[in-house]
């Protein structure tokens, strides 16, 4: 699988085989075996992780987990891959870019390239996810969740005067650059105060709606309102 959006650069041939790779590399190299696998296991079955060997290109996957693009171990390196091992300062994270599948599918990809202690770029770590299930969902909820704006019919469940207890709490806390869930109990008896002399709670179900703001009972609301 190619990023779309990196085009194929000329590479000379690789003079370094996999069996003359540096200590240093084959100390990278499976310590980031283990790495795709981890991220693989979290993000399955969506989430396609590749490890590249960089110092073989045409050989490059080592190891490819929930394959969704149908490539397989020992199948040559991507374009993206090309750039890095031409260019030492490519940069060494791309994320979230679109790519694509070869039967069509859209995706999501972000390439992460591993330098040695010399600077060069010795591997690739590589996550494509799957989006046609996220469209999908996305889809269906949206469908799900649309209303009808231009319909005759208004309704609120929401008690009338409910937007004011709130607004109040809000600038209240806002004033002790706090929220409204943190204030303390002195602080949530002065609050009261205020709601009680500006008239606020003559409004119906005005203490239910002071405690669910407020993330306390109700019989709490009524304690500090005393």
């Amino acid at each position: 699988m190619q990023a779309t959006q990196t085009p194929p650069l000329a590479v000379k041939p690789s003079t370094r085989h996999a069996g003359e790779r540096t200590a240093e590399q084959n100390a990278l190299l499976e310590q980031l075996r283990h790495v795709a696998q981890g991220l693989s296991e979290t993000f399955a079955p969506f989430c396609e992780v590749v490890l590249h060997d960089l110092t073989d290109p045409k050989h490059s996957v080592l190891a490819i987990h929930n394959n969704l693009s149908g490539r397989q171990v020992g199948d040559p390196t991507t374009a993206l891959g090309l750039a890095r091992i031409a260019d030492p300062d490519y940069p060494q994270v791309i994320s979230n870019y679109a790519n694509q599948f070869a039967d069509g599918r859209q995706a999501k990809s972000t390439s992460i390239g591993i330098r040695d202690s010399s600077g060069r770029y010795v591997a690739a770590l590589c996550m494509n996810v799957d989006l046609t299930l996220f469209s999908s969902l996305q889809n269906a909820l949206g469908q799900f969740s649309k209303i009808d704006s231009g319909a005759a019919v208004k309704e609120s469940l929401d008690p009338a005067g409910a937007d004011m207890i709130r607004a109040r709490i809000d600038q209240f806390a806002a004033r002790l650059a706090t929220t409204p869930r943190s204030l303390k109990a002195d602080e949530r008896r002065a609050l009261l105060r205020e709601l009680k002399d500006s008239g606020c709670m003559e409004i119906r179900r005005a203490m239910e709606i002071a405690a669910l703001h407020l993330g306390v009972s109700r019989a709490a609301v009524y304690s500090y309102a005393k």
